[in-house]
């Protein structure tokens, strides 16, 4: 390709409504334009970059004998309603009528169609195990997108679905798809790490999100640098203290911390760690049946609740926190001061964190405004309570696997694998016959990649302050070559021609910049927009048979025998 024959759109700010590095650097390097709010045009150059993505994702596919499909973006409200998804959505689900008033949604996700195809025409067990997938762009209504591609309202995915006779060849094929996807990942060359993570919404038991590493993440990631334990922050065990709980030292008593309700202030006024405090989180639970429950949530004073834990506890499933008149109401007592001893444990549930089941001496709310207890102790204060793990780990934690402490990392979610098992197949009555002529319903997983997000996510990862920084698998073009004077020396223009058409014939991917202008522009753009490696051909190096390379982070340029330049790149493109 030449830049003169192509759509060259660089910028050299980006609009202030970027937000995110990735964002910025890709209206900057003309790979998107946008359109709309959360939707994007992806440009010429963009979409060299989408579509080398895209043939790594299909042809590991297809190579762990995945089938290709292509599905409707625009589904039929029926499966949707069948399925029981059309009100359990949400807003995200763009939902329109057409000219019969008929309804339908423009996909989000494809379950309730790819399961409506294989029960139509999957009868017996002799038809699998099957695995479909499409590469197709999606659509969510986001109430907020933002940071480019990587929360857009439309967006590039790629989805399969796998069926199965048992759950036993589903753990197969799961599997086999936590290999697929790590060689995708590492055929593309991002730093990722493969993390257990909950089904969420979904729905489904095993599950784990692909992460590719970036200080701009948006999921904290726990990991075990001595082994290999690596869970989303949201499912991270937190392991319960190995020391017994010290026997009590100190007597209960009520003190006065007047205007102090934030623990932080509460040790200060005090004069105690921060450890030693015990906060109480009020929530409530309406359940389908009618039946209500208050109950409050305790945990050390520098930890963090974790929502999905917590939602996980069967008496308080699901729970909303509650608000000022329901605290005021179960424990007499505007939030800020509220604790767990004193109160009636006929209305109210306590559930205590493993870390603060272990806690003696502690200081709680005293469930009156202005004061707090210290000296608290379970069992002679207070009901043991019910304990669980409800809390967020933290770096220097112990790795649930026992092989050392956790680290905290931050990720960028590009892909997800799921267990389904029978939630759609239930819903939507997939069956087979199996080899006793018996109806049975299909075991399902379901494999994701956002496509489009891998894209911003790779810039997230690899940049500097030129520009993108690609890995050379995915980057628009692996060679650029910049004349110095291509159109007043005929010299600089035949060797320019000739190395381009050598390296089009060694089937390397280049580009020649053939445009009239400056250097420092040809070189700034080069570098803007992630070119690997770049050929500098001038006048006094073809006088010495000599001319410049430099990889995209190398400091210096060095000169190479005009003789050997394709064997050596291409040397370079072999070792990555």
């Amino acid at each position: 390709m030449r830049t003169s024959q192509f759509f060259f759109t660089t910028l050299k700010e980006a609009p202030t409504d970027a937000e995110v590095i990735s964002q910025k650097l890709m209206l900057r390097a003309g790979f998107i334009k946008r359109a709309a709010s959360g939707i994007y045009t992806w440009m010429p150059l963009g979409l060299r970059v989408l579509r080398k993505v895209e043939n790594i994702v299909r042809e590991e596919m297809n190579n762990a004998g995945a089938l290709e499909l292509l599905m409707p973006a625009v589904q039929p409200a029926e499966l949707w309603q069948e399925s029981g998804r059309w009100e359990q959505y949400g807003p995200e689900l763009l939902r329109f009528k057409d000219r019969h008033q008929r309804e339908f949604v423009i996909g989000p996700t494809h379950e309730e169609v790819i399961t409506d195809v294989v029960r139509r025409d999957v009868k017996s067990y002799r038809q699998l195990p099957i695995h479909l997938y499409q590469i197709q762009t999606k659509f969510r209504d986001e109430i907020r997108p933002r940071f480019g591609v990587m929360r857009g309202r439309e967006f590039l995915m790629k989805d399969g679905y796998s069926f199965h006779s048992s759950f036993a060849d589903l753990e197969r094929e799961y599997n086999k798809m936590y290999a697929t996807y790590s060689r995708i990942f590492s055929r593309i060359g991002l730093k990722f790490r493969a993390v257990a993570a909950d089904t969420g919404s979904i729905g489904g038991t095993g599950s784990h999100e692909f992460h590719v590493l970036a200080d701009s993440g948006e999921d904290d990631i726990a990991f075990c640098p001595d082994s290999d334990y690596a869970a989303n922050v949201e499912l991270a065990e937190a392991v319960a203290p190995a020391a017994p709980r010290a026997t009590a030292a100190k007597a209960m008593e009520k003190v006065a911390t007047p205007g102090k309700m934030a623990c932080v202030d509460v040790a200060e006024c005090l004069g105690v760690p921060l450890t030693q405090i015990v906060k109480a989180i009020a929530v409530f639970s309406e359940k389908e049946d009618g039946s209500k429950t208050f109950a409050l949530l305790l945990l050390r004073g520098d930890h963090e609740l974790n929502e999905i834990k917590a939602g996980k506890i069967a008496a308080i499933s699901p729970f909303r926190f509650a608000t000022e008149g329901e605290v005021e109401g179960y424990l007499g007592c505007k939030p800020g001061y509220i604790g767990p001893a004193a109160v009636d444990g006929k209305n109210v549930a306590i559930f205590a964190d493993r870390s603060v089941a272990a806690m003696s001496d502690f200081v709680c709310g005293a469930n009156e405004a202005g004061f707090h207890l210290t000296g608290v102790n379970f069992g002679r204060d207070l009901p043991e309570p019910d304990v669980a793990d409800l809390r967020n780990v933290v770096a220097g934690d112990p790795s649930p696997d026992g092989k050392g402490k956790l680290e905290i990392c931050r990720g960028i979610e590009v892909g997800h694998i799921f267990q389904l098992r029978q939630k759609y197949a239930q819903a939507l009555n997939c069956a087979y016959l199996d080899e006793n002529g018996k109806s049975q319903i299909m075991e399902m997983g379901c494999y994701g990649i956002g496509v489009s997000r891998i894209v911003g996510s790779a810039i997230e990862q690899g940049n500097d302050e030129k520009g993108i920084v690609l890995p050379t698998a995915i980057a628009p073009f692996e060679v650029c070559i910049v004349p110095m004077g291509y159109h007043k020396s005929d010299a600089v223009k035949t060797a320019a021609d000739q190395l381009y058409a050598e390296l089009k014939t060694a089937g390397v991917d280049v580009i020649l910049d053939d445009r009239n202008e400056r250097p420092g522009v040809m070189f700034a753009d080069m570098e803007l927009i992630g070119i690997p490696h770049r050929v500098v051909i001038g006048e006094r190096g073809l006088k010495e048979g000599q001319v410049e390379y430099k990889g995209r982070l190398d400091a210096e340029a060095t000169l190479l025998p005009q003789a050997d330049i394709v064997s050596s790149i291409k040397g370079k493109l072999c070792a990555g």
